[in-house]
């Protein structure tokens, strides 16, 4: 009954992986011969500056999305989760950005924010306001803040859906005989809501952290790991380093990643 989960196990992950440390030992550059070099690239890896920045980027990145993204995501679910009217329109508003494609979520938001012929640009321009727009992603300062901004607003509403789903799966009596005992609305909050949010909480910050870890796409259309490498994580540097000519080393790098996920 297992066999053919053990097949696709060994075929997609154990096969890779196993040819995988194969390569990242050699020097293959993606065509012609390969010369094992040892432990080099990985020895390389950690004396590579551009790559420790890549690094120390893809943490930020990863950390701090999905920490801005759960605490969003959770006021909204509490602010959604009262009767108010329109709520149900309020809750397809919040959530339609995360069923479209990082990709295009991404190159949206270029249009929106860059000078030339940027909407944002022209319609401060319009207004008279035009000298106070800054060019947010020309900036290595400010860049990375745009692209976790960006990535947040893209995906809160996924998170909002999964702590919606764990709020209304509490149980009502517990609200009532706390508003019986007197309990604020933050105590309420404090010893009802968030304790049995655990699971929900759980499930969003573990998901969130392994996508935006080894996330790509939206930082591809935005700034392209730019200005200089000052948005580039690992897994674009990974990309950029097998398609050009340094698959070994590259192999390696994916390899320590997966280690530190």
């Amino acid at each position: 009954m297992i066999l053919p989960a053990i097949i696709l196990f060994s075929v997609f992950f154990l096969f890779p992986l196993v040819r995988g440390v194969g390569i990242s030992m050699t020097n293959w550059k993606g065509y012609g011969e390969a010369k094992f070099v040892g432990l080099t690239n990985f020895i390389s890896f950690f004396s590579d500056k551009r790559a420790v920045n890549d690094m120390l980027h893809t943490l930020q990145f990863g950390l701090l999305t999905p920490l801005l993204m759960n605490i969003l995501g959770l006021a909204y679910a509490l602010l959604l989760d009262e009767k108010l009217k329109g709520r149900g329109i309020a809750r397809v508003i919040v959530y339609l950005p995360a069923i479209i494609s990082p990709l295009i979520i991404g190159y949206v938001w270029l249009i929106v924010l860059r000078k030339d012929g940027g909407a944002l640009h022209d319609i401060m321009k319009a207004m008279g306001l035009g000298a106070y727009f800054k060019q947010w992603l020309s900036s290595p300062k400010n860049a990375m803040t745009v692209v976790i901004l960006v990535n947040v607003w893209q995906k809160v509403g996924s998170v909002m859906i999964i702590y919606l789903a764990g709020m209304q799966s509490i149980p009502q009596e517990l609200y009532e005989v706390a508003n019986m005992d007197g309990a604020s609305g933050q105590q309420r909050f404090r010893y009802i809501t968030l304790p049995l949010l655990i699971p929900s909480i759980k499930i969003n910050v573990i998901t969130n952290m392994i996508s935006f870890l080894c996330a790509m796409d939206s930082i591809v259309a935005l700034t392209d790991g730019g200005p200089g490498y000052s948005t580039e994580t690992l897994s674009l540097f990974i990309y950029r380093m097998t398609y050009g000519s340094n698959t070994g080393y590259a192999t390696a790098v994916a390899l320590t990643q997966k280690k530190k996920l």
